[in-house]
This record gives structure tokens, sequence and C-alpha cells, in this order.
């Protein structure tokens, strides 16, 4: 049986790891699959929660989080593809150069 511990423990590892992987991660594409593993913790966590108060409150709003992710991403993606045009490279250290 999973019970509500097990769920937000998986969430919070996951979170972890993601918020790892901002910190440490050069590379753009990393860094958006890193928030993009950061955002799908909060998610199970959500539901979650839903299950265990037994209303969908947590479900509904799990839908507003991936609307949020995926705008997220395809802006994301643009800035990638955008600085990759520019300057060969996805790293994000090359973005400071940009600003001249």
């Amino acid at each position: 049986m999973i019970t509500i511990g097990h769920v937000m423990g998986f969430s919070a590892i996951l979170f972890s790891l993601g918020a790892i992987g901002v910190m440490v991660r050069r590379n753009a594409l990393m860094l958006l699959m890193s928030i993009e593993l950061m955002l799908n913790a909060v998610n199970l966590a959500l539901v979650g929660f839903s299950r265990h108060v037994g209303n969908l409150n947590g479900q509904i709003l799990v839908l507003l989080v991936m609307a949020v992710a995926a705008a997220e991403a395809a802006v994301g993606l643009a800035l990638i593809l955008t600085l990759f045009r520019t300057k060969n490279t996805v790293s994000i250290s090359e973005i400071n150069r940009l600003k001249g």
C-alpha cells in the first residue's frame, strides 16, 4: 500500500534532484529539464495530497501547473534556439555576453 509519506518522500527526492540540476548545470537544455523535473515533483505532491484528502482541488491545480510548464518549455526552447543561432552554443555562461 502506497501511503502519503511514500508519495511525499518521492516528490521531495525528485524536487531535490531538479534543484541540484538547476544549481549545477551550465547547459540551457539541462537547466530546462531540471525545472520541468521540479514542476513534475510539485504535481506529484499535489496529486498525492488531493488523493489523501479526498477532493479534486489538487488535481485541478495540476492542470494549471502543466499549462505553465508547457508555456515555460515553449518560451525556454525559443530562447535556447536563439542563443544557439547567435553563439553556436547552449551554455548559460554565454548569455551574459549578449548584453552588449
